[in-house]
Formats: C-alpha cells, sequence, structure tokens
C-alpha cells in the first residue's frame, strides 16, 4: 500500500531505478535506502559506505591487541535495518543463495543465519556502492559479490 502511494505521488529520487534493480528491495526499501545514503559522492570507497551503515565489527584497537566485537551500529539504523530487510529476500536469490547458505552452515545453527543476514547485508551495501559509481546497474554487468 503505502508503495504504490509512493509510487503514484511520483516521489522522486534519482537512485530509486537502480536501487529497484537490487535483489530484495521494492519501492519502499528503495526510497528509504536513498534518502538514508544521500548523495553517494560522500563515500570514497565501499567500506566507507559499509563502515557508515554500522554493519561492520567493533574494533578495538591499542599496541599489540586488536578485539572485534559486534556491530558498531554507528549510522542511520533505517538504512541498517532496510538492508537487513533485502538481504532476507536476497538470500533466496540464485546470485546470493549459495553464499548464504555456506555462511549459515560454516557458523552453526545458534548464530548462523542472523551472521549469514548481516553479511549478505554487507554484501549489498557494496553492490550498490558499484552500482550507484558506476554507468550501469551491477546486476547487468556481472559485478557481484557471491562468493
Amino acid at each position: 500500500m503505502i508503495g504504490s502511494e509512493l509510487e503514484r505521488s511520483g516521489a522522486d529520487h534519482p537512485y530509486v531505478p537502480l536501487l529497484l534493480t537490487v535483489p530484495g528491495i521494492g519501492w519502499v526499501l528503495g526510497y528509504t535506502i536513498a534518502a538514508e545514503i544521500g548523495d553517494i559522492d560522500r563515500f570514497a570507497t565501499a567500506k566507507h559506505l559499509v563502515s557508515y551503515t554500522g554493519l561492520c565489527p567493533r574494533v578495538k584497537q591499542s599496541g599489540q591487541s586488536d578485539l572485534r566485537g559486534p556491530l558498531s551500529k554507528h549510522g542511520p539504523r533505517y538504512l541498517r535495518w532496510g538492508l537487513i530487510e533485502a538481504a532476507q529476500v536476497a538470500a533466496r536469490h540464485p546470485l546470493y543463495k549459495e553464499r548464504y547458505q555456506h555462511t549459515k552452515r560454516r557458523l552453526g545453527k545458534q548464530r548462523g543465519a542472523k551472521i549469514a543476514q548481516v553479511d549478505l547485508a554487507r554484501r549489498l551495501a557494496e553492490a550498490i556502492w558499484h552500482m550507484l559509481n558506476g554507468p550501469s546497474p551491477v546486476w547487468t554487468t556481472g559485478l557481484v559479490f557471491c562468493c
């Protein structure tokens, strides 16, 4: 209902048509992700975008010590939510299914599914950065982070 209302109202954003080509992203998620990212030129690399989303682990380093913890959760929570939602649908897409299943099996029954979803959301964020910075959609050029 909200998606059709957004489509009818003509809410315009230059990234939305490209985001709609990403597996798992529809109208609502497309507008949410586009609004939360803002101008893609703010991010020099895909890793900068992933860091902005908060989908990367917390890192504490001092001298010889290097500790990695849970998600940093810095950045917009609705962007993180949108990418996780898209990852749940993309996990069934042929391009990402193998990676998702492999990560899920590797990490075990208890925490494998959630970690695999976050990993897939991180990969989607990287692919979105490449797609929005490139001349054509990622899904047609073959630049897919599947494995």
